[in-house]
Formats: C-alpha cells, sequence, structure tokens
C-alpha cells in the first residue's frame, strides 16, 4: 500500500507577516495544550486509518517555535502511528532569534529544514515585516548545517515591495552560494483581510508586466545555478524535490491535522476550520469528493513534466481524453505549452497564466 502524506499545522508565529494568510496567532500559552491535542489526534488518526505514512511535514506559522522538545514528540507520536519508514520529515524554520537545538532535531528523526529567508537584502526584508536580516539567516544555515542537515530549502518571494531585478539576483545567488538544495520561488500575492490589502495602493508593486519579467529572470538564475524547476514556484537539485508536496501534485493521499488543514483520503476531501475552537472541538468540514480526471490534470499541469499519458494511463486506465488533449493543442506555437501524443506540459511562460490555461483545457 502507498504511504500517504502527513501534514502538522503549528499555528504559532512571534507576530504574524503583513502579506500571510495562513492560520496563525502569537500566542504562545497555547502551545503546550495544543501538542499534547495534536498528539492525542495523530494517534487516533493512525489507529484508525491504519495506513502507512512516507512523508511528515510541520508547517506553519513557525513550527520550530515549539521547541525541539514539542516537536520530538509530534515526530515520535507520527512515527509510532504510521510509520513513517524512509520518510521525507521537514519543518518549517524562521530565521530570526534562534534558540532551538538543530543536532536535537536531527536526532529525533528531521531529515529535512524549509527556511524562510523571503529575501537576502535586508531593506526587503523590512519592508515585508520579517523579523530577521541576511546576518541572522546566515547563522541559521550554518547552525543547521553543522547540524547535519545537508537537505533544506530556502523560501524566496518575487515582486515584492522595493524589489529590482538585480535585488533578485542577489537572493537567489545568496541561496546558491549557501548549499540549498530546494528553492521554492512564490510571486507575492496580495490576501484579501491582510496589512497589505489594506495598503496596497502604497506599496509601489510591479505590474504585471513586470512581475512577468522578475518571475522569468528567476527562472533563468536558478536554472544557471542547476536548479531544475519541477513545479510552478519550487525548483531544485537533481533528486531534492520536496516529496511530500509532489503527493499534492500527483493527487495523492495526504491526511492535514491542525487548523485549516486540509485532507484527502479514500475519495473524499475534508478541513479543519481555521480556529483554535474547531481543532480542540475536532470540528471538520466535508469538501466534495476528490481524485477525478479534471483535478488530476489540473494539479498535474502544474509540474513541469506536466501530465504525460503514461501517468494519466496508471491512474485511469485510459489515454488523456481527446477533449482535453484538442483543447490543449490549441495553444501550441504560442510558447505557453506543449500538447501532444505523450501529454501535455506547461513552458514557463505558461506557468504565469496557469489558472486561465487549465480552465480552457478542462473546460
Amino acid at each position: 500500500m502507498n504511504g500517504i502524506g502527513l501534514y502538522l499545522h503549528i499555528p504559532f508565529c512571534r507576530r504574524k507577516c503583513p502579506y500571510c494568510d495562513f492560520f496563525s496567532a502569537a500566542d504562545s500559552s497555547r502551545m503546550e495544550e495544543y501538542t499534547r491535542t495534536l498528539e492525542q489526534r495523530i494517534r487516533a488518526a493512525g489507529e484508525s486509518l491504519q495506513r502507512p505514512a512516507d512523508t511528515l511535514y510541520f508547517g506553519g506559522g513557525t513550527p520550530s517555535l515549539l521547541g525541539e522538545e514539542r516537536l520530538y514528540r509530534l515526530a515520535a507520536a507520527a512515527r509510532e502511528s504510521f510509520g513513517l519508514s524512509d520518510a521525507e520529515v521537514t519543518v518549517e524554520v524562521n530565521p530570526e532569534k534562534q534558540d532551538i537545538d538543530f543536532e536535537r532535531l536531527q536526532k529525533g528523526g528531521f531529515n529535512r529544514l524549509s527556511i524562510g529567508l523571503q529575501s537576502a537584502d535586508d531593506r526587503e526584508l523590512q519592508l515585508l515585516g520579517r523579523l530577521h536580516d541576511v546576518r541572522a539567516a546566515e547563522r541559521c544555515i550554518e547552525r543547521a548545517k553543522q547540524a547535519g542537515f545537508e537537505n533544506f530549502s530556502l523560501d524566496l518571494m518575487i515582486a515584492t515591495p522595493g524589489q529590482t531585478a538585480d535585488s533578485l539576483m542577489r537572493s537567489i545567488d545568496f541561496c546558491a552560494a549557501h548549499g540549498a538544495k530546494h528553492i521554492s520561488a512564490y510571486l507575492l500575492k496580495i490576501e484579501p483581510h491582510t496589512p497589505y490589502a489594506q495598503i496596497r495602493e502604497q506599496l509601489r508593486l510591479p505590474d504585471d508586466d513586470g512581475q512577468a519579467e522578475l518571475y522569468e529572470l528567476a527562472c533563468q538564475r536558478l536554472e544557471a545555478h542547476g536548479y531544475r524547476q519541477y513545479e510552478i514556484s519550487n525548483f531544485s537539485l537533481p533528486g531534492y524535490e520536496s516529496r511530500h508536496n509532489l503527493k499534492y501534485w500527483h493527487d495523492e493521499e495526504y491526511l492535514g491535522l491542525g487548523p485549516s488543514a486540509h485532507s484527502f483520503l479514500d475519495g473524499r476531501r475534508f478541513y479543519c476550520e481555521r480556529s483554535f475552537d474547531a481543532f480542540f472541538q475536532d470540528r471538520t468540514v466535508e469538501d466534495g469528493e476528490g481524485g477525478s480526471p479534471e483535478e488530476f490534470l489540473m494539479l498535474g499541469l502544474r509540474l513541469r513534466e506536466g501530465v504525460t499519458n503514461a501517468r494519466y494511463r496508471e491512474r485511469f486506465h485510459e489515454d488523456i481524453p481527446a477533449v482535453y488533449r484538442e483543447a490543449a493543442e490549441r495553444f501550441n506555437g504560442t510558447g505557453l505549452l506543449h500538447a501532444d501524443g505523450n501529454g501535455i506540459r506547461l513552458t514557463t511562460k505558461g506557468f504565469l497564466v496557469s489558472n486561465s490555461l487549465i480552465a480552457h483545457i478542462i473546460g
């Protein structure tokens, strides 16, 4: 039986960033209660599902704020309940004040870090409301490497306030110089109900053409450093793709625990509401069926490999239906995608308008 992915949402931050719409709170008083409850949920889910997991991802929020002792407890509960044989075990870390013991994390079975760098320019970090500077990020990376973390990812944001083509290139060069095996490079999106949404006009963000130019420059620079783009916003050295995130794009099964965490199991999608009360009361919301051909195509077309006939046939026991293939073939020659008898895949330019393209293809 294939292993599922296990996602644990850790909703604590020192301070909420002005662009962030993830569920989190600057309230450390509930950390122990939250950890105990999450341990119970992990064990209950393991007993109920009787399924192995081969990836474990601690997201947030800032999971490292829990401290290595609580993280160790949660990882141990997951290992006891889901096996985690040869698993990729990732925890997100922010580079601000670091009092976490990276060596203890290593010994506790964590083998991958995702570090929230966002930029290697101090002025840009200030405008993003980040609590660290570039020197703090360097210290964090060095401490992690000294503890034995060879596999780590760095987050970068593209088209942020004050960013230029030169500063973006320097941030990418910083990541490569410090040995990142994986880089997540995201275009800034202004989410409703965030502080950034309230002052959008004052942010002086690049227009659509400016965003596209920065994105394409980032892709080119990352490729020049040897990072292969394997998904719209993710790049890695060969063999260092995020196994957990690939479960989402391959439309594979996963269980999410914690407020706002989503799950896809046994053909159904469900999630926990965005509140501590919903989590502590174990309230979940049904979100419909999952795993349809349209969903499989929508998710798979986010990948550089796209959706091949072979992978579609493995899932649905037939080739990609002609109605989808022919809809995609209309865009051949535009530089946005390639579609033929082997499958459909978007180009870098196509990724910039992926939502529109995918809507045209799957109707």
